[in-house]
């Protein structure tokens, strides 16, 4: 995966500033006065198969500047670790992602700070992880955000998060993938005025249209997409992954060819281990079933 672009977000990356866009298109008040200044842009922790991902600029209502993605970069790698079976990204404070650091210098010395170097390879790096990702937003996810929560597998929010996708709001098309992710969460036409109109949307509503699974309160979020993601980290053999990449492999091909894939797919989880010891474990378990009949 190539690493995002020092020199910063360009202007057309991903709009939603927190003194900006985001504050009008509903995050509550103003930018909180803590300073992460010197302060990793992003931790990463793990508890036991699982790794959580946390941006880590509060004061910034995380917003994308270079040092984050650069570190970002550093956390998808630790991702890819075999020992690494599930995912957790969320936000430090009380916001997921606010998109692009507009206040962050820009870069002027050419091609590099464009989507291609500094917003696409997390997201491509996101998908190519054969495990879950579960985007746990604890806060508003605007712009770049919304985008890089879509590219989740899973969303669980917090009561009080919100979907703000800000880019007509200042000229620009969705970027990061957001154009590819939401049409097929959300159908093509409710993506469309969605992005189109570029209102928010609180977490009932985002819940209601399927775009998140869950909401819980905030204190629960976190342990509840913890929570899950350990277990599905605890499922046996790869299947979990492989499942991952069957299904998005469907969503771009035919029936015949995913069957095909669905084919070969099986061969690999059968041949895994842990899977034989899993299956022999269920079938005493339908035995003990059927003689408490």
């Amino acid at each position: 995966m190539s690493p995002a672009d020092p020199t910063g977000p360009a202007d057309h990356a991903s709009p939603a500033d927190p003194a900006g866009p985001v504050d009008s298109a509903g995050a509550e008040g103003s930018v909180g006065p803590a300073d992460s200044a010197g302060a990793d842009p992003v931790l990463t922790g793990r508890d036991g198969a699982v790794l959580t991902v946390t941006l880590n600029r509060p004061d910034r209502l995380n917003a994308l500047d270079a040092a984050t993605l650069y570190a970002l970069a550093d956390a998808w790698h630790e991702a890819a670790d075999p020992a690494v079976r599930a995912v957790v990204v969320t936000g430090a404070g009380r916001g997921f992602c606010a998109g692009a650091d507009l206040r962050a210098p820009r870069d002027t010395s050419g091609p590099r700070g464009g989507l291609r170097h500094a917003y696409h390879p997390h997201v491509l790096a996101m998908a190519a992880l054969e495990k879950p990702v579960i985007a746990a937003v604890n806060g508003p996810a605007a712009g770049a955000g919304l985008s890089l929560a879509a590219a989740a597998d899973l969303r669980i929010a917090a009561e009080g998060a919100k979907f703000v996708p800000a880019f007509t709001a200042i000229g620009l098309v969705p970027d990061a993938g957001g154009a590819y992710f939401l049409p097929r969460l959300l159908g093509y036409a409710r993506a469309y005025e969605w992005l189109a109109t570029g209102g928010p949307l609180t977490a009932a509503e985002a819940l209601a249209w399927g775009l998140v699974s869950e909401v819980v309160p905030a204190a629960e979020l976190l342990p509840r997409a913890t929570e899950l993601a350990h277990r599905m980290a605890g499922t046996p053999g790869i299947a979990v992954g492989l499942t991952k990449r069957l299904l998005n492999h469907g969503l771009n091909v035919g029936l015949a060819e995913l069957l095909d894939e669905e084919a070969r797919l099986q061969v690999l989880a059968a041949a895994a281990p842990g899977r034989d010891q899993a299956r022999n474990q269920m079938i005493s378990r339908i035995s003990m079933t059927r003689e408490d009949r």
